[in-house]
């Protein structure tokens, strides 16, 4: 007997469309912010804020992809923008000769400083403002043990590579 549901319930076809209106109003809203304060896509700041919080600032290419949940290729050619504008440089990995560790360079950490403010303002304005700690920390466990689940079955860009040994 197959185990697979048929059709969502009205709770959870209202709980799927509450949560890509918010997605979507919330990723619009924080685009536009990123535009304005720093002439980046979502995508670059993903990047740049993921190296801001590695250590020494860097991290390989691949990591950098499986973490942000893009393709690879995609995210190369967003590094390879960023370098261009002098917020990151790109070089062979000291471990490995086929990865590329990407490293966050001072403009970078400046174009950063400069974004934040603004990035958590919305945020705090247009998602946190309307719950309460509790409700936070409830969408936080929630969202979580979602994302944990979703990523027992990510797509290639996100699943991790198989180190050799």
């Amino acid at each position: 007997m197959d185990s697979t549901p048929s059709a969502l319930t009205p709770t959870q076809l209202g709980a799927y469309f509450a949560f890509t209106e918010v997605s979507s109003l919330l990723r619009h809203a924080v685009e536009q912010q990123l535009r304005d304060a720093g002439e980046l896509s979502y995508v670059q700041f993903q990047l740049l804020a993921r190296l801001g919080d590695a250590p020494e600032g860097r991290r390989r290419m691949t990591d950098l992809a499986d973490g942000v949940v893009y393709s690879r290729s995609g995210l190369t050619y967003q590094a390879q923008l960023l370098e261009k504008r002098g917020l990151v440089t790109r070089t062979p990995s000291p471990d490995d000769e086929r990865s590329t560790v990407v490293a966050l360079t001072d403009a970078g950490r400046a174009v950063l400083a400069t974004v934040f403010p603004g990035h958590i303002e919305a945020l705090h304005t247009l998602l946190f403002a309307a719950l309460s700690d509790a409700d936070v920390d409830e969408l936080a466990r929630i969202l979580g043990r979602a994302a944990e689940h979703l990523r027992t079955t990510p797509p290639r860009s996100a699943a991790p590579r198989r180190r050799k040994v």
